[in-house]
């Protein structure tokens, strides 16, 4: 028990660093149980996964100095805003009909996500499942 304690310390030091780079907490989870169970077997596994979701998480899609420009410049685009009736959260799912979802710009290297505004507030969505990924404040 020693020994897979240990052998999942270390692969938290050393995915760390490579979960800083996952998208998201999604993201983070995926890759670092991935990288963590490569490491370190299905105890790497689950402390990776817990450490790449606190960590995408800080991290988001965008990263710190990206989020400003990014609102700036859907500010600038002069979208129009979605009323949601429920609790605006990372997770929603926004419906089908009635969203207008727009490209982010390839600047912000977040190709595979939508974004909107909604509430008066920027949202990243999935595109495929309409899932708020990130809010943009």
């Amino acid at each position: 028990m020693i020994c897979r304690f240990a052998a999942a310390a270390v692969a938290v030091a050393v995915l760390f660093p490579i979960a800083t780079h996952a998208q998201g907490v999604p993201g983070g989870v995926e890759r670092g149980a991935r990288d963590g169970e490569r490491a370190a077997g299905p105890v790497g596994a689950v402390v990776g996964g817990a450490v790449g979701g606190v960590v995408g998480g800080v991290a988001g899609i965008l990263g710190v100095d990206q989020r400003p420009r990014f609102h700036s410049y859907v500010v600038e685009q002069r979208r129009p805003s979605y009323q949601y009736r429920e609790d605006l959260r990372v997770g929603a799912v926004l419906p089908e009909e009635g969203v207008n979802y727009y490209d982010v710009p390839p600047e912000y290297g977040a190709r595979e996500y939508r974004y909107t505004v909604v509430n008066g507030r920027t949202v990243l969505v999935e595109p495929r499942t309409r899932r708020i990924v990130e809010i943009v404040e």
